[in-house]
């Protein structure tokens, strides 16, 4: 018999495409069902995703598992407030907590895959020129959805050492950039103007869909016990894509850039991510070492090739949208 996989979270765009990823592939794989879990139903077609309505911070959890026979669980559902709206640091930790108490009293569960963010780094001055998975926030993570990754992270440690005969693996992804995936990322560079900060020109990563994908499915059909950063090679500078889109770019003192960037986007009718403006001021860059040489896997696009996709993908509504030719 295969695994039976929950995957949380599958209201979101990724949640929702790796869910029927899975389902889809699931003979392949050796997986039995699929089972997907949020707050609420996703906008579009699960495919052979078995659909269950439920808040993650709520005890219910636990009996979902074992009336499903869950022996894998893949949590997905850990937003950057980009598009989660209210209640999104109670889903995060609160709801972490209750998803690993449940998994704590399950006899069944033996994986648990965690989907991370490279925001459990902090972005500072002080940052070196590129975290391994050994590194910690050197400017620290005082709130957020940064901080919401380190509580997380923390606790699942935690259910590690209560639990050691569960296999763990934590993928610290860099934000995902698509034209269908919102990320906090993806959101800024869809502003008409791009607010940036006087003096500073950050380094910035991407992961590209098909790299998190693949990632988080080796994860459930394999053992890769660990933790594990994924990011494209190389960095592109925010100038460099800033000029790449065509987009104007706003400068703010550094003392202000965080209110003025914001004060900009709400005008525009854009967002912004309150935790964005440290990354658009110092920048983040991982290394992915492990990735390859203990994980076993190889990112199949770069930085730059995930950021030309992106721009090739967007770039010509976005410009007649303020009256230029692509």
């Amino acid at each position: 018999m295969g695994r039976v996989v929950l995957v949380t979270g599958v209201a979101g765009p990724f949640g929702a495409l790796f869910s029927r990823h899975l389902a889809e592939r699931r003979d392949a794989l050796g997986i039995d069902r699929v089972v997907g879990l949020d707050l609420r139903p996703p906008s579009g077609e699960l495919g052979g995703v078995k659909f269950v309505r439920a808040d993650i911070r709520t005890p219910v959890i636990g009996k979902i598992m074992a009336v499903e026979d869950v022996d894998t669980v893949v949590h997905l559902d850990l937003g950057s407030g980009g598009g989660r709206g209210a209640g999104t640091k109670e889903r995060n930790v609160i709801g972490t907590m209750q998803l690993l108490a449940a998994c704590q009293r399950s006899t069944l569960l033996t994986k648990l895959v965690v989907g991370s963010s490279t925001a459990v780094y902090g972005s500072s001055p002080r940052d070196p020129a590129m975290f391994t998975e050994s590194s910690v926030a050197r400017g620290g993570v005082r709130s957020g959805f940064p901080k919401d990754i380190v509580e997380v992270e923390s606790y699942v440690r935690g259910f590690a050492r209560r639990r050691p005969e569960v296999l763990i693996t934590t993928v610290r992804s860099a934000q995902v950039l698509h034209p269908d995936v919102q990320t906090p990322l993806r959101d800024y560079f869809l502003n008409p103007m791009l607010p940036t900060a006087i003096g500073y020109d950050p380094r910035l990563q991407f992961c590209h869909l098909d790299d998190a994908l693949a990632v988080a499915t080796e994860a459930v059909v394999q053992d890769r016990p660990g933790t594990f950063n994924l990011a494209g090679d190389g960095v592109l500078l925010l100038s460099q894509a800033a000029r790449r889109l065509g987009r104007p770019t706003v400068p703010f003192p550094s003392l202000g850039f965080a209110s003025g960037a914001a004060r900009l986007t709400r005008l525009m009718g854009g967002t912004l991510s309150p935790d964005l403006h440290r990354v658009l001021t110092y920048g983040r860059v991982v290394d992915t070492t492990a990735l390859r040489e203990i994980f076993g896997y190889e990112p199949r696009y770069t930085t730059e090739e995930i950021f030309e996709e992106f721009r090739a993908a967007v770039r010509p509504g976005i410009l007649a949208g303020i009256g230029r030719n692509a």
